[in-house]
């Protein structure tokens, strides 16, 4: 019943992850599919950093996008690390994501060159970060193989924090601003307990070696199987 439930609970949570990562992107493809429809471009709602006007950019700039390949790019990576990030940080993934998005926009608006950012790339940039700098942090199996598959698929991300390896018109500020909280958020949570810690093993049951003596026996028969367990703490000294 045990492993019924188990499943049943991590079948729930994925399907909260790819409904919490499809909804935040169903929402840029709204807003773009509005900009084409009005034949109006939201860019000046983008953050322009240091004017009091382009502060709220930091709220509505991660949800435009300049064009429609712009907002491809961002869509596969926006799903597949909100799902990782829902799923294996589910109990804290929304305040990790608010943190994300309102803090890198923030810096953002505070350190970036005079020009309109948009674009969530930032918030991707914090998630990569975060879910990689985490796994090794936490020092645990599964959350270290989600940090293998993020530095195998996208540790080309690096050199867009790089103002000399992207193009003029791309914002590598966001990038390294997100990059950099994710590392801080990391480091933050890195003791907020989560499912897949290594403290949910069943290993906390069993007695650790040096603190006391056990017995075990097993007796079988035709009416079932009797199963004695005893555990004796050692005596002082011992």
């Amino acid at each position: 019943m045990s492993l019924l439930m188990r499943d049943r609970s991590e079948h729930i949570r994925f399907r909260y992850a790819v409904f919490m990562a499809v909804a935040f992107v169903a929402v840029l493809w709204i807003v773009k599919a509005i900009e084409f429809a009005a034949d109006e471009s939201f860019a000046h709602l983008g953050i322009f950093p240091r004017t009091f006007k382009g502060a709220i950019g930091i709220l509505t700039g991660p949800l435009i996008h300049g064009d429609i390949f712009h907002l491809i790019s961002n869509t596969l990576p926006l799903l597949f690390l909100g799902i990782l990030l829902f799923y294996f940080y589910h109990r804290i993934a929304v305040e990790l994501f608010i943190w994300i998005y309102l803090v890198t926009g923030f810096w953002t608006w505070a350190l970036a060159r005079d020009a309109y950012h948009i674009g969530a790339s930032g918030v991707v940039y914090g998630m990569a970060s975060f879910l990689f700098f985490s796994g090794i942090l936490r020092k645990n199996k599964q959350l270290m193989t989600v940090s293998g598959i993020i530095i195998f698929l996208y540790g080309g991300m690096l050199y867009g924090i790089f103002p000399d390896a992207v193009e003029h018109n791309v914002s590598w500020e966001s990038h390294l601003t997100g990059a950099l909280f994710g590392v801080i958020l990391a480091f933050l949570f890195r003791k907020t307990k989560v499912d897949f810690d290594q403290g949910d093993s069943d290993e906390e049951d069993i007695p650790k070696e040096g603190k006391g003596t056990s017995n075990f026996h097993h007796s079988g028969g035709d009416q079932g199987v009797e199963i004695h367990y005893t555990y004796k703490p050692t005596e002082k000294g011992s």
